[in-house]
């Protein structure tokens, strides 16, 4: 038992370790990739106070030598054509020139409706709504510098993140989602390896079981039948038969494990009262139990008698051993329009609410003694073989525990 409960605390533990790295990887690339961001946004704004430097030495640039048509020669001409090339050179970032009343002097950069227009000074009414709704957006944020010409004349210049700094901003939560889809696919194919596993073990500790028992319950019935043969009193003899006959069903129990049990279409209430046969004379006699039916709850489900048996044994179990052989057990058969509902009530030390799922994992036990199995194969028998459902419906510790089964009805 203890073994099998630190196996089980483990792998939570193992699930909180793989969880925890996946955290971290996910933070770390997140950290990296906004940094990535900052960067390049930052050589962004670098580049525009470029250009507006540019813009404002081409605006105050004067003296030199001119030519007759007046177009500057000599060291002002290159000067002039070097800051032109600077404000050419920006071919990705959105920009907007205005002057200190708002009036658009120059854009550079924007998809306009009106394609005729693309760098000019002209400005069309089609792109002087759109160029106007994105000056009052950029207004908003901190893409926004401003050039002193001189005492008497200010412009501003705005700009838009380009498109490539646009892309690498989604960049990382698209990664991030990529990851995540990674790792729960890594992490629903690590759990179906690991259940793939704990199938085999179930299907082939039940099945060497059954084989196991075969031989020797051969070997009892035989001797039954020597000493009944030999005079011996009826009465032992019909005891032992008894016993065998238990070996016998548990034996068949564990050979159906791994294999679809035959089933046939059985009225609930006679199911349930038929499984308990075995132990309304086992239980203590301070476990009071009681089986409520109605001829209206009477409903119609598949079942295989020899699991179903074995599902209501466990559970009568479990509530006999909550109750410490003390309190009360009722099982109540009920139905709705699609399904037959089956609740079993005790009065015992209850489960806490945290642990409503965890009851049914292989290993989980608050006994002293004990393997954590019995929930563990009702789930299975209920679930895999019947297709229904077992859950806890309510507990509360020092209280009692209500367990309850759901079962297809078949309808005539």
């Amino acid at each position: 038992m203890a073994n099998l409960r630190n196996i089980y605390d483990s792998r939570r533990i193992w699930k909180l370790i793989f969880l925890g790295i996946s955290v971290v990887m996910v933070a770390l690339f997140l950290y990296i990739s906004n940094n990535l961001v900052k960067d390049l946004a930052e050589q962004e704004r670098g580049r525009m106070e470029i250009w507006a430097d540019a813009t404002r030495e081409l605006a105050t640039l004067g003296g030199g030598e001119e030519d007759e048509a007046g177009n500057p020669i000599g060291s002002k001409a290159t000067d002039v054509d070097f800051l032109l090339k600077i404000i050419a050179a920006n071919h990705n970032i959105p920009v907007l020139l205005v002057d200190d009343a708002g009036n658009i002097l120059l854009h550079r950069n924007f998809r306009l409706p009106d394609p005729e227009d693309s760098i000019t000074f002209e400005i069309t009414p089609a792109n002087k709504t759109f160029l106007e709704r994105k000056l009052r957006h950029l207004k908003g944020t901190q893409n926004k510098i401003e050039i002193k010409i001189d005492d008497a004349t200010t412009q501003y210049l705005y700009y838009e993140d380009s498109t490539l700094l646009r892309r690498l901003s989604y960049f990382p939560y698209i990664q991030l989602a990529v990851l995540a889809l990674f790792i729960a696919i890594a992490y629903f194919a690590l759990m179906s390896i690991k259940r793939a596993e704990q199938n085999k073990v179930w299907v082939g500790l039940s099945k060497e079981t059954a084989h196991q028992l075969g031989t020797p319950i051969s070997s009892l019935m035989a001797w039954t039948q020597l000493l009944d043969s030999m005079g011996v009193d009826k009465s032992i003899v019909n005891d032992m038969d008894k016993d065998v006959n238990r070996l016998s069903t548990i034996a068949d129990r564990f050979s159906k494990i791994g294999s679809m049990p035959d089933k046939e279409l059985t009225p609930i209430n006679e199911a349930v009262e038929k499984s308990l046969d075995y132990m309304r004379v086992r239980i203590p006699k301070r476990v009071n139990l009681n089986i409520h039916t109605s001829a209206n709850a009477n409903c119609g489900v598949m079942l295989s008698h020899t699991l179903f048996a074995w599902v209501m044994e466990n559970l009568t179990k479990n509530a006999v051993d909550a109750m410490d052989g003390e309190g009360n057990l009722d099982i109540t058969v009920q139905n709705d329009p699609n399904q037959a509902v089956i609740l079993v009530r005790d009065t015992g030390k209850g489960i806490a609410r945290k642990n409503f799922k965890n009851v049914f994992n292989p290993g989980f036990t608050t006994k002293k003694r004990g393997w954590g199995l019995g929930l563990t194969l009702v789930k299975r028998i209920i679930e895999e073989y019947h297709d229904g459902h077992i859950y806890v419906k309510e507990s509360e510790v020092g209280k009692g525990t209500t367990f309850c089964i759901e079962l297809p009805i078949i309808k005539s």
